[in-house]
């Protein structure tokens, strides 16, 4: 199974990468799975005009790093959306991304074209923030429902952090990665999520 981790922080090093890392060799322990890491932070990917030209054809007219990224996205077989939280929503990094998935939308919804459909594929949004509000996560996680209902994948459960503000406090915080690192392990082992 290919694991492919996307990153939407602009930090290196910060606890969502932490995160991230810790759930990909939680994945590892079982065999047959790759992982591969993308980080938009340094990828050029404008936003998407609303141009309205994937309605007619499904292709983005956008040409930059995005355009690779399509790719990937339909040949993973498990996709990770990894984002801080910042003011209730993804960061702007990964937003982008999902948004010139808009692309991906018109395929199914107004072409018709489906890609990979019935194949268990699932997506999984892993989150942190820095404060603990009740309603802290719930933009990102309809934002990424939504993105894996425009890819034929199934929206898993997802791996959420809150109170952890500066850049390494996840690695701090071993109870916590060990969660992550089970979270992991029971995705590649077929375990339920809890």
């Amino acid at each position: 199974m290919h694991n492919l981790f996307i990153l939407g922080s602009p930090r290196v090093n910060g606890n969502s990468e932490t995160m991230a890392k810790t759930v990909a060799n939680g994945l590892m322990q079982e065999p047959g799975n790759s992982v591969e890491f993308i980080y938009l932070n340094p990828l050029n990917i404008k936003p998407c005009q609303a141009c309205g030209s994937c309605s007619s054809t499904g292709d983005c007219i956008i040409e930059d790093d995005m355009s690779d990224l399509y790719q990937k996205t339909d040949d993973a077989d498990r996709l990770f959306f990894v984002s801080p939280i910042y003011f209730y929503a993804l960061s702007a990094q990964i937003k982008s991304y999902v948004d010139r998935c808009q692309a991906r939308w018109s395929r199914k919804y107004l072409l018709g074209q489906r890609y990979r459909q019935g194949e268990n594929r699932t997506g999984y949004l892993l989150s942190c923030a820095s404060t603990s509000g009740d309603k802290l996560f719930e933009g990102s996680i309809l934002a990424i429902k939504c993105l894996c209902d425009t890819l034929d994948i199934e929206y898993g459960n997802p791996l959420l952090i809150r109170n952890v503000e500066s850049r390494k406090a996840l690695q701090n915080l071993p109870d916590e990665l060990a969660n992550c690192e089970q979270f992991g392990v029971k995705i590649a082992s077929g375990q339920p999520l809890s």
